[in-house]
């Protein structure tokens, strides 16, 4: 049985605004499985990057005038980022023990920067990008993934429920191809092998200690290093989706890996689609693949196409109900789309 529940709506992890009581309220209220609102309006720390610096563990992050790097001691920077995770773990919980959500047997995501589209773009405290340096990517694999493991930890014992872990990896086709814009043209970041890239998801998983999907909303989803690695899932934009992916998908799924497709726009759009075109629009990606509709339900998940920060409260709101009414849908009767 699939760790992640099918057949549900949830979100990206980005929303609008800058209350998270509010945005939790959203996430609980519109999503089977809720996830843990991240808001970068509140500005520097608040990023998915900045966010980063509240689960390193003994890597102490800071701003400079080019950008996020690696520090020799905690910083302000450090400091905010920390008590914005704080706060919204706060607010995520108040409104889960609200609900009367504890003990019962629902899932919750919490997300974070993937540690290689992190280490394309941090720098060390040198100047150099982390992904220049072997010996200090690798270091933040393994502090990246010790600190989800106790971010997630807290989150299991703040509601009681299961935890599931996404990262956010918009640059890992960049580092396969060795395309990470580098901060001077002498600096050359080389690729990193899918094998090396493999070996050090799969360390990552198993210290996180969860079922990890990974998050890619770009138009070159490595799915050759999906296959290899231990990815409970992956959670892409259906808009983005080209016929050369579609394999890559079917694969997954044949594995019995969920799939969570973003097709919802991330921005009102008018008019605003119908839950019902929602679920056709997935039923018709699985029919291109050729895959029996049975899998709708029991291995996908619909999102919104990526995070909601662009958007206004009305259509976050929105959007995560379609996406939860889609799903529903799906997993009534897959066949009736």
């Amino acid at each position: 049985m699939s760790s992640i529940p099918a057949g549900t709506g949830t979100g990206v992890g980005s929303m609008p605004g800058l209350d998270p009581l509010r945005a939790a309220e959203i996430s609980v209220g519109e999503c089977e499985f809720a996830f843990l609102p991240e808001l970068p309006a509140r500005g520097l720390g608040a990023d998915m990057v900045g966010r980063a610096a509240a689960l390193l563990v003994d890597m102490p992050m800071d701003y400079a005038a080019s950008g996020y790097r690696l520090s020799t001691r905690q910083s302000v920077m450090g400091r905010r980022s920390r008590d914005f995770l704080s706060a919204d773990l706060d607010a995520f919980e108040e409104v889960w023990e609200r609900a009367g959500l504890r003990g019962t047997d629902r899932t919750v995501k919490v997300q974070a920067c993937g540690p290689f589209t992190l280490a394309a773009s941090v720098e060390l405290a040198r100047g150099h990008k982390i992904l220049h340096d072997r010996g200090a990517w690798t270091d933040l694999v393994e502090s990246l993934a010790e600190g989800l493991r106790v971010h997630a930890d807290q989150m299991e014992k703040r509601t009681g429920a299961a935890v599931v872990v996404q990262i956010d990896e918009p640059m890992i086709s960049r580092v396969i191809e060795g395309s990470v814009t580098p901060l001077t043209r002498f600096n050359v970041i080389n690729p990193i092998p899918e094998q090396v890239l493999t070996e050090q998801f799969d360390n990552f998983i198993t210290v996180v200690d969860r079922p990890v999907i990974l998050h890619d909303c770009s138009t070159t989803v490595p799915w050759n290093l999906l296959a290899r690695t231990r990815f409970t899932g992956v959670s892409v934009d259906l808009a983005q989706i080209r016929t050369a992916d579609l394999d890559g998908i079917g694969q997954l799924l044949d594995e019995g890996r969920d799939v969570i497709i973003g097709a919802v726009p991330g921005t009102a759009p008018e008019p605003s689609p119908a839950a019902e075109q929602i679920a056709a629009s997935c039923a018709e990606l699985t029919d291109r693949i050729g895959l029996s509709r049975k899998v709708l339900a029991e291995h996908v998940l619909i999102s919104p196409a990526c995070g909601l920060a662009g958007a206004d409260e009305k259509w976050a709101k929105t959007s995560l109900a379609l996406c939860s009414t889609a799903a529903q849908g799906l997993l009534a009767d897959p066949n009736a789309v």
